[in-house]
């Protein structure tokens, strides 16, 4: 992976690269879909990339806000790949207040169960409607 000689790189492409996606494809389909902003503005797929550009990334409930500090066309090691960008300090504190959040909201009983059964309906239907017992 060649960090210093590239000057100008698809979007599409670092991002895979830099681990935000697993696959391109999944990149592109993020980028289309508003996900990600380049210095501030949606951008396509195709966007060329270069040191200092600012990103915002939407991965879930999670908003990533990095900086462009190298550039590759190729998906390499976890170590290297964590060279190409600098999270901001805005960015980490926003996705750790997040990550509390998801936290405390996992740890609500029923969080994880899915779609509501019929005894969770009607129990739902007692606490709001207390009057139709």
């Amino acid at each position: 992976m060649n960090l210093g000689e590239i000057v100008r790189v698809r979007l599409d492409k670092w991002l895979w690269a830099a681990r935000f996606f697993k696959t391109r494809a999944l990149a592109a389909t993020a980028i289309e879909t508003g996900k990600v902003e380049v210095n501030g503005e949606r951008a396509k797929r195709a966007k060329q990339l270069q040191v200092g550009d600012s990103l915002r990334i939407r991965l879930g409930p999670y908003h990533h806000i990095v900086t462009v500090r190298a550039l590759s066309e190729h998906r390499g090691p976890a170590p290297i790949a964590a060279k190409l960008y600098e999270e901001t300090e805005e960015g980490r504190k926003a996705r750790e207040a997040m990550q509390l959040q998801v936290k405390v909201a996992r740890s609500v009983p029923g969080y994880d169960r899915g779609r509501p059964t019929k005894k969770d309906r009607r129990d739902f239907e007692r606490v709001r409607r207390p009057d139709r017992d």
